[in-house]
């Protein structure tokens, strides 16, 4: 079975580097947004299995977001994609229900392996 993934990031270009880096993956990019509040309503309509998302982004923020998330499936895996590498935040995100955390900038190899760990869950 396919997953259904959604990519949440303000820049349309780290939206664009993550689907085509994932395009050898099983993974069916279902959903885009570029604020927490695009991703709340998009995951609504389309129920990703997985999310990466940023943390800094406008009208709602990455760990807002993720609350959010969890609260309408507990079980989504999620991936912090940022460029805020302060453990504070790492952290918070994680307690939040993060699985994995990926510092931006960041190379196809390093967000290939990031998912592959965040599925390797499953087994």
């Amino acid at each position: 079975m396919r997953l259904k993934m959604m990519i949440v990031d303000d820049s349309n270009i780290i939206r664009n580097k993550i689907a085509r880096s994932l395009a050898q993956h099983q993974i069916d990019i279902v959903a885009t947004a570029g604020n927490g509040e695009e991703a709340v309503k998009q995951f609504r309509e389309n129920e990703p299995d997985i999310v990466t998302m940023d943390l800094t982004m406008p009208r709602m923020d990455g760990l807002e977001c993720i609350r959010e998330l969890k609260k309408r499936k507990a079980d989504t895996r999620i991936l912090v994609v940022s460029a805020l590498a302060d453990k504070a935040t790492a952290i918070q995100a994680l307690k939040e229900g993060a699985l994995g955390f990926l510092c931006k900038p960041f190379s196809e190899d390093e967000l290939c392996d990031a998912i592959d760990e965040l599925l390797r869950g499953d087994e």
